[in-house]
């Protein structure tokens, strides 16, 4: 397993780099010069970028929703790098909690504030001392979909709305010590969309009869609306190349969105008024 060592340099923290869109990221800084500590949620996602990294990337398994490994993990990687302090903060969590809030259970709501909410708080918290010490950045990256709240995807994205909430309060609390916080909003990932999609048609066949006469064809309606990710609008490798961009840009926006999809979607969101708004939603839960 890769293992931390003290390094002077640049350095950059990825919770959640072990894939997707986070790993490119990793691997873009690492490009760059910087030494990339970060989490995986598997030792095999971990090795395999240590090796393809050359070493550069070291990732660990931690459990963000614990505070105590939390702050283990930020000890660690604050006695490696020592006075440089840590220059970058990438914050990457998904909870993928879907269906009707009526069916959920709360447990399973709790655990979506947990990953997208609870976590990044406590990850924030515990590196603050590093990245004053280099008057670093936080990088959270956002879902496109907390602009607009869709039916059946209300943990999700009110988890992530809340961290933009915290995110600004950050900024403003930080900026004395010389930190930027900023939130990038991105295209959902096809394995993301797909496990929403799986999660949600699991919840279609598990219903009850009344609670299929209640929910069985909207459900049906939003999953043919929205069963899928614009696959063809990804381009991890550019837009991964975007987030290095602007985790590095002076002076850093407080918000940017990536991918053209999410573009799009936000530039809309902004400019529609809340009757339009509500009519969207309303047309993605109707068979019509």
């Amino acid at each position: 397993m890769p293992s931390l060592s003290a390094r002077s340099g640049r350095s950059v923290v990825i919770a959640g780099a072990g894939k997707g869109l986070a790993r490119e990221i990793a691997l873009g800084l690492a490009t760059r010069g910087y030494i990339v500590f970060g989490t995986a949620t598997s030792a095999e996602e971990a090795e395999e970028l240590w090796h393809t990294s050359r070493g550069r990337v070291s990732l660990i398994v931690c459990d963000i929703k614990k505070v105590e490994a939390v702050t283990a993990w930020a000890d660690g990687i604050s006695d490696a790098v020592g006075n440089a302090g840590v220059d970058i903060l990438i914050i990457n969590t998904r909870g993928l909690a879907s269906g009707p809030l009526e069916l959920l259970p709360i447990d399973a709501i709790r655990h979506e504030f947990d990953v997208n909410v609870f976590a990044c708080l406590a990850i924030i918290n515990a590196f603050l001392p590093a990245l004053r010490t280099a008057h670093g950045r936080i990088v959270q990256i956002s879902s496109w979909m907390s602009s607009l709240q869709l039916p059946f995807s209300g943990p999700s994205e009110a988890s992530h709305a809340a961290m933009e909430v915290f995110a600004a309060v950050y900024r403003a609390e930080l900026r004395p010590f010389g930190i930027d916080v900023l939130v990038v909003s991105h295209d959902p990932m096809p394995t993301e969309s797909s496990t929403a999609t799986a999660a949600l048609a699991r919840i279609g066949r598990a219903m009850t009869a009344g609670q299929r006469k209640l929910y069985g064809r909207s459900l049906s309606a939003f999953l043919g609306n929205f069963g899928s990710a614009p696959s063809d609008e990804l381009d991890l490798a550019a837009d991964a190349a975007r987030v290095v961009e602007l985790a590095e840009q002076h002076p850093a926006p407080a918000r940017a969105a990536i991918g053209r999809y999410t573009e799009q979607q936000i530039s809309a969101f902004r400019e529609a008024p809340d009757a339009a708004l509500s009519a969207l939603r309303q047309r993605s839960i109707d068979l019509s």
